[in-house]
């Protein structure tokens, strides 16, 4: 029998590792014991269902999580490590199948297809604390799918995916640094809820989910209604509590399955060559990352003359010295060891000095420039926000309803008037390489920035138009993101959209060695790369918008991640004073290239007597006004024109269209057509009733075009309005000198 997963590399110099998992690799002799186990546990008032390896059987390791009438299989499979890897090739997956809430397919095909950002967003969300958790010098591959298979619409799916993909992979028996879990926490009134339904999350002014490992949080991702710091912290502190429940239920469940963690052994990096380059080099690098005022491509290329300096001294060593013989034998061995060293020098400066790679102290942000309607004709606002090297512009584009995007998926929610689009081109790092369609990250970071903005958008009642806002992002050294979310306040508010407050945001970062913790406020691209921590918080003066928190160590406590968000508070105050000096309000006209939207509201069961038969009479409004028009299923008329009197005019006629008339009222109107039996009157705009041949005169007539001809001005009596709803009028008895007196 071949086992269900090839060997998984290891760290170098780790045999005992090795053997440990030699002996826990999962094979199909072992998953058969426990295929079809069913656990069950109480979580929040809800039962929680896990099957365990019963579906998927040649997975390494799979679970189906049910709770209420939602169900996520998780499965997690393995193979050997690719040649040439040097990274952890994690791939997290999350399908979700319309028959899960009983609907068909929207597409052309009827079949899923290319996922709906939602459920990106949700690959993003699994990946985001599992990462971590791996060791960092495994490279097999390892492929996490959720499928939602049922969907009950008041149990969100993605936080069983997280906390089930946790499962699946100690059922794998992979080297994890588990259990972890995630809930989501929203706040109704002035209570915290976990896990609320998709209609609660609506109404909630908090929508948060928390992921977290024994030793503390790992991952927060949040959108807020401008809440202040304290309440954050209290919801975050809430929702772990909930997750070490979750992880003391994982805990049981393997014991009873006998499933041991495989242990996760420290990345083994060759002391030989490390303390080699740490003799040869540190200087080096110290000085590099002493000199405050370098650009960043002037470091990496001091840093890469170094590495290559020593490298051509390793190859003139003598043939049997331990390190040249440790480089031949792994060419990766050098480049390793010396990010090992950069990464150590670097943190050791911020630990012991207080000091970072440009000079700024812990807390201080780097130097911002902006500028507001950059781009010239059709452009409804644009904005470019600069924070040290990273540069962002930012457009936004104002449209009408019918541009709203049609969602598909299992969200209750089928559109979306707010879209922000986030683009990072190989150019802004300064690199080549082909140009693709947005991937997970540019997703993920234009989701981000959407997020962070919605609490501050006008009302659909008040500013009926569909907002796109895009960020390109045209440099790059750390917070591309909340750089995206300051540039886009400002074009917003360029293109006159009346923002209830200004949004900024600023990424915090963490350096952490043993018990010495330092947070860094608006971290760059290196100390990024080389920290622990990725945490951005963007809010207004009054609170925050929204979160994202990424780690790189396998939890953190409270009291730090509180202390994060505390800090972040100055630099985003400090951040909206510097906005403020470019632009401090929205402009009060709106782009003359922008369209001209007037809303206005009908009974809905006037909807079609404005469409008409097959929307011609709709059609031909539009024509006669040159105007758009959208009507929603509420009865909200808009109107779409770049000429406000045509606007009007179309108004008009579907107030006319609208307006109930009633038996002996009488209007001034204008004949339109003539035909044997009588003539038609427009006595309002788009409504018109029929003058019998019998209703002409007091006297007999002969033709019609004897009393009245097309484009005359005649006035009018209501004489009844029949059963199917038409207008018979009449001129007998009207004194056609009497207009003034006449009802509208």
């Amino acid at each position: 029998m071949t086992d269900c997963c090839p060997a998984l590399s290891s760290p170098p110099g780790d045999s005992q590792v090795e053997n440990n998992r030699q002996e826990n690799k999962p094979q199909i002799q072992e998953t058969t014991s426990v295929q079809g186990d069913i656990r069950s546990f109480s979580f929040d008032g809800r039962e929680v269902q896990l099957t365990i390896n019963r579906f998927a059987p040649q997975a390494n390791g799979s679970v189906l999580l049910e709770c209420g009438g939602t169900a996520v299989l998780v499965t997690v499979t393995c193979s050997a490590a690719r040649e040439g890897v040097d990274f952890l090739p994690l791939l997290c997956d999350y399908e979700e199948r319309m028959y899960a809430a009983g609907r068909i397919p929207g597409s052309y095909q009827r079949r899923e297809g290319r996922p709906p950002e939602r459920v990106i967003l949700t690959c993003r969300l699994m990946d985001r604390p599992l990462r971590p958790l791996f060791p960092s010098w495994l490279r097999d591959d390892i492929q996490v799918v959720a499928t939602c298979q049922a969907s009950d619409e008041r149990m969100p799916p993605d936080v069983l995916a997280v906390t089930g993909a946790s499962m699946a992979t100690l059922l794998a028996r992979l080297p994890f640094a588990g259990p972890m879990a995630a809930v989501r926490v929203g706040l109704l009134g002035d209570d915290f809820v976990i896990n609320p339904s998709f209609r609660e999350i609506e109404r909630s002014d908090l929508d948060l989910v928390v992921a977290g490992t024994p030793d503390g949080v790992v991952m927060v991702e949040a959108g807020a209604k401008q809440l202040p710091e304290q309440d954050v912290i209290e919801a975050i502190d809430f929702g772990y509590e909930a997750v070490l429940e979750l992880i003391q239920h994982q805990r049981t469940i393997l014991k009873e399955l006998a499933i041991e963690p495989v242990p996760v052994a420290p990345e083994a990096i060759d002391e030989t060559v490390f303390t080699y380059l740490e003799q040869q080099c540190a200087s080096g690098i110290c000085s590099v990352l002493g000199e405050f005022d370098l650009k960043k491509s002037d470091r990496d290329n001091k840093l890469n003359a170094i590495k290559a300096q020593v490298a051509s001294g390793i190859v003139n060593l003598a043939e049997d010295h331990p390190v040249r013989m440790a480089v031949a034998s792994n060419i990766k061995t050098l480049s390793s060891s010396y990010k090992a060293l950069t990464k150590k020098l670097m943190r050791a400066q911020i630990i012991v000095d207080g000091k970072r790679v440009d000079g700024r102290d812990l807390n201080q942000v780097r130097s911002i420039a902006s500028e507001v309607g950059i781009l010239p004709r059709k452009v409804h606002g644009s904005a470019v926000f600069q924070r040290g090297l990273t540069q962002v512009l930012s457009t936004t584009t104002l449209g009408t309803p019918s541009d709203a995007q049609e969602l598909d998926d299992l969200n209750p929610s089928n559109e979306k008037t707010y879209l922000h689009h986030y683009n990072f081109p190989p150019f802004s790092v300064g690199e080549t390489k082909p140009l693709r369609s947005p991937g997970r990250r540019e997703i993920g970071h234009g989701a981000l920035a959407e997020r962070a903005l919605i609490p501050v958008l006008p009302n659909k009642e008040d500013f009926p138009y569909v907002v796109r806002v895009v960020s390109e992002v045209l440099s790059s050294n750390g917070s591309t993101s909340m750089a995206s979310v300051c540039g886009s306040t400002m074009a917003l508010m360029d293109a006159g959209v009346p923002l209830k407050a200004m949004v900024s945001g600023a990424a915090m970062g963490l350096v952490k060695e043993g018990d010495q913790v330092r947070i860094l406020t608006d971290i760059q691209g290196i100390e990024d790369f080389l920290g622990d921590m990725d945490f951005k918080v963007a809010g207004t003066e009054k609170g925050i918008t929204a979160l994202q928190m990424d780690m790189k160590i396998t939890g953190l406590p409270m009291a730090t991640i509180g202390q994060a968000i505390n800090q972040a508070q100055p630099a985003r105050l400090h951040i909206l004073g510097e906005m403020k000096k470019t632009i401090d309000k929205p402009r009060e006209e709106l782009s003359p290239h922008a369209p001209r939207l007037l809303t206005f509201r009908i009974s809905p069961e006037l909807i079609g007597t404005v469409i008409g038969p097959g929307g011609r009479t709709i059609k031909g409004i539009t024509e006669r006004t040159n105007t758009k028009i959208d009507i929603g299923d509420e009865g909200l008329v808009t109107i779409a024109s770049h000429d406000g009197a045509a606007a009007r005019e179309a108004r008009l006629i579907i107030d006319g269209l609208t307006r109930k008339v009633h038996e002996g009222e009488m209007f001034r109107g204008t004949v339109t057509r003539i035909i044997p039996i009588g003539a038609f009157v427009e006595i309002l705009p788009g409504k018109e009733g029929m003058i019998h041949i019998s209703q002409l005169s007091e006297a007999r007539v002969e033709k019609v075009d004897d009393i009245v001809k097309v484009g005359d001005q005649v006035t009018v009596r209501v004489r009844e309005i029949d059963s199917r709803g038409r207008i018979n009028l009449t001129i007998r008895g009207v004194p056609q000198d009497s207009g003034s007196e006449l009802q509208p």
